[in-house]
């Protein structure tokens, strides 16, 4: 066969993933406003004897650095989204930086844990009003980024309704975010509660001379900061995995193959190669076996399906399977 004979039958395996993401510009405006605020938060800790302050600050610039990461990893998606060497693209950086994102907000959570069981051993003496001040003007910081990080955050929902193929559409929409945006916007919540709590401790200590307060809603921040983080591993780490999409998505792959109550699906593979798309590796066994590209037609749109390989068998003697790649 003709060189260019093949042309017809071969595609990029990019699948969009060298366009630049929303989430990339968002991500590297909000390091820049995270890290000139931790700067002013770690001085004024120091200058002014808070360790709320301190811890926050210090807070900020683990943030700081793991948004770094996030920024990182959307830079190297698009830069090496057509290296031949990543087999479906680049679209699991994305999901890596999403985890190593999460793993450092676990590390965080026990850090702060650590550092607030030495604060109530050990108490310090306070400037209260400055550090007050101080904290304020962090929470409206951390407003101001998770504004700038919101994006898909407001259509956290399933669009699904009767029809299975709207189901898988919600279901796409439920479970498959970019995970290094959703690292980000985690963050910069968790940068907010402890804000928030230190801004409460520092009042409550003030007010009511209560010592224990400010280390004992460190303690409470760094819980729901290990939730956050427990949450984002297993959703970044089943896209890392390859595991199977939902089983919402399989069944509408499988009741479109299998529609003609003449073919059956002997195997189905469907995983994440990336934000909202997918693989998909399809055996089917048939009475009268059709060409790999009329069971390609049927597979459900709304499933993003942007890489799939049919094999066909004939049910009766299982010879001369045919094998297509789109």
């Amino acid at each position: 066969m003709h060189h260019h004979g093949l042309n017809a039958w071969q595609h990029s395996h990019t699948f969009g993933q060298d366009a630049r993401k929303p989430g990339e510009v968002r991500t590297i405006i909000v390091i820049i406003i995270t890290a000139m605020m931790m700067v002013v938060e770690i001085v004024a800790g120091i200058a002014f004897g808070s360790m709320a302050l301190l811890a926050d600050g210090l807070h900020m610039a683990s943030h700081a650095a793991a948004l770094a990461i996030a920024a990182l990893a959307y830079v190297f998606a698009r830069r090496r989204a057509h290296d031949r060497e990543f087999s479906f693209g680049t679209g699991k950086v994305n999901a890596l930086g999403g985890y190593t994102g999460a793993v450092l907000l676990a590390v965080f959570a026990l850090m702060m844990v650590w550092e607030s069981v030495e604060r109530l051993i050990n108490p310090v003496d306070i400037a209260f009003n400055q550090a007050i001040a101080v904290a304020v003007v962090g929470l409206i910081v951390n407003g101001v980024s998770a504004l700038v990080l919101q994006g898909d955050h407001d259509h956290d929902h399933s669009h699904g309704g009767h029809n299975p193929v709207n189901d898988v559409h919600g279901d796409l929409h439920t479970h498959h975010h970019d995970h290094n945006l959703r690292a980000a916007y985690f963050h910069v919540l968790a940068d907010a509660l402890t804000s928030l709590l230190a801004i409460f401790a520092l009042l409550t200590g003030k007010y009511f001379g209560w010592n224990w307060t400010d280390p004992a809603m460190g303690i409470v921040g760094a819980m729901l900061v290990a939730r956050w983080s427990w949450g984002l591993v297993v959703a970044s780490s089943s896209v890392l995995l390859d595991r199977q999409a939902p089983e919402s998505v399989r069944n509408a792959i499988r009741a479109a193959i299998e529609n003609d109550g003449d073919t059956r699906v002997a195997d189905l593979h469907i995983w994440s190669i990336g934000p909202g798309i997918y693989a998909v590796d399809l055996a089917v066994v048939a009475d009268s076996p059709q060409s790999p590209d009329f069971y390609k037609a049927r597979l459900p749109e709304g499933c993003r399906i942007v890489h799939a390989t049919v094999e066909v068998h004939q049910c009766r003697d299982n010879v001369g399977a045919k094998v297509a790649t789109r």
